[in-house]
């Protein structure tokens, strides 16, 4: 089950200097920055009452987010959904016709386990779920 907007992900350029423009937008501090070697990215989050701000930025160029900087420049990537149980979740989006670029959970930043829908499912939004790693 869909619990909350867990986070949204914005692709930048620069991580550095796109966090001092949200810290001082959000009048709050960037409180992990961590690299997932597996995606090619560098992230950085911030806390905005119950959600968060991903912001994403290429760490190579064969990256999903450089070829996403590269056809569309900086702006919103994706928007996460918290679920109870991920796996669960994956399956009955799949039995409703969804399509899925990971059939699986994989690990993701900032200590979730992660899947993501394909956007030619979704209205052209590129989605996540995400569930906190026990």
């Amino acid at each position: 089950m869909i619990k909350k907007i867990e986070h949204l992900g914005i692709a930048v350029a620069n991580i550095d200097e796109s966090l001092r423009v949200f810290e001082t937008l959000l009048g709050t501090q960037c409180y992990k920055i961590e690299e997932v070697e597996s995606e090619g990215v560098k992230t950085a989050f911030l806390q905005v009452g119950e959600s968060k701000i991903e912001l994403l930025e290429a760490t190579n160029p064969d990256s999903p987010i450089a070829k996403y900087l590269e056809k569309r420049g900086q702006g919103i990537h994706h928007i996460a959904f918290e679920v109870d149980n991920i796996q669960t979740e994956i399956e009955r989006l799949l039995n409703e016709g969804f399509v899925l670029i990971h059939e699986s959970p994989k690990n993701g930043a900032d200590n979730k386990l992660i899947a993501f829908l394909h956007p030619k499912s979704t209205e052209s939004i590129l989605i996540e779920l995400c569930q906190e790693k026990n």
